[in-house]
């Protein structure tokens, strides 16, 4: 720790706009024993206010801040109120390396999570996040995911990684109808099943905002969504990795809205579960989210989760990260 002398005289220069942050980080590392007082001083904070607390923290107390609430996380291991203050506090991108990690190194694979990721990120983000893996994990996230021979989720996953490549920013509405076209002919071929090849190439070669406009245009041309037309009953395995796929793309509040209502329902049985789909949730919009779940089942989001997880801290970081605007 700085001394008291050298740290006022470097915070001196200090912006009057930047003492609450010195103040949030004081209150931290005073309570630091005290889980739930540090979570309550984060949770409504924005991106751009906890990396301002983060160097705050590191100029204060000549610590990473991130560094000891991940060893805080290791030596809880089984305190999820730990390791989704972990979560909240690392960059974007380094919180989706350590999300894949966990997926990937589970006894089952979770490509749900993967999905998510993969169609929620932009490029850029996506970038950052392989090289975050590869620093963290020391291996390369892509090789880490595919195995051979590869399954349906991963020759999506890699059809979605292919179409985070896609430099366009503006979105046609021409190709999103010919490719709505192409994507109820791939649904309709002559082997009674999905045109697997046909689907993985529109998949590649589209951006998510594209491939977005081309399911609104499918369904306003076909009356449907078109997982509608991914009938359960007739569907194998690269289907319900396009179901997913699709809901992530075309309406993440909705899909969000949906396993936020799914996780509470398990309460702390799978409280990873409900860690990584609020955490989503964030990225996708809260607010939408939030609007999206009082449409699908008339009541707040808010009073769902307050009635379904038993009282404690990890309640309440829950309940604050929902009340993000």
């Amino acid at each position: 720790m700085k001394p008291l002398q050298a740290l006022n005289m470097e915070l001196s220069h200090v912006p009057s706009s930047c003492m609450t942050c010195k103040n949030v980080c004081q209150e931290i590392h005073a309570t630091w024993d005290q889980l739930n007082l540090v979570a309550r001083a984060l949770a409504h904070r924005t991106l751009a206010e906890r990396r301002q607390i983060k160097e705050m923290y590191r100029a204060m107390f000549g610590e990473d801040f991130v560094e000891h609430l991940r060893r805080t996380h290791m030596a809880n291991s089984k305190n999820e109120m730990c390791n989704t203050l972990y979560l909240w506090m690392l960059e974007p991108h380094e919180r989706d390396a350590v999300l894949v990690n966990d997926a990937i190194e589970r006894r089952v694979t979770d490509y749900k999570a993967l999905i998510e990721i993969y169609t929620r990120q932009k490029l850029s983000q996506l970038f950052f996040t392989k090289h975050a893996y590869l620093a963290k994990f020391k291996r390369h996230m892509d090789q880490d995911m595919i195995s051979e021979p590869s399954n349906s989720y991963q020759k999506l996953l890699l059809a979605l990684a292919a179409s985070q490549k896609s430099h366009h920013t503006d979105v046609s509405q021409h190709i999103a109808k010919c490719d709505a076209k192409r994507l109820y002919e791939a649904r309709h071929c002559s082997t009674g099943g999905t045109d697997e090849s046909l689907v993985l190439e529109i998949f590649s070669k589209r951006s998510i905002p594209q491939l977005r406009l081309a399911l609104f245009s499918y369904k306003q041309i076909y009356g449907h969504d078109y997982t509608k037309a991914l009938k359960k009953d007739t569907s194998g395995e690269f289907e319900e990795a396009l179901r997913i796929a699709i809901k992530c793309v075309h309406n993440p509040a909705q899909y969000y809205s949906r396993m936020v209502n799914k996780s509470i329902k398990m309460g702390v049985t799978d409280a990873r579960l409900l860690t990584r789909v609020m955490l989503g949730s964030t990225d996708a919009g809260m607010k939408e989210v939030r609007s999206a779940f009082e449409k699908m089942y008339g009541r707040k989001m808010q009073d769902a989760i307050r009635e379904s997880l038993p009282d404690g801290d990890y309640r309440d970081f829950i309940l604050a990260l929902s009340n993000i605007p």
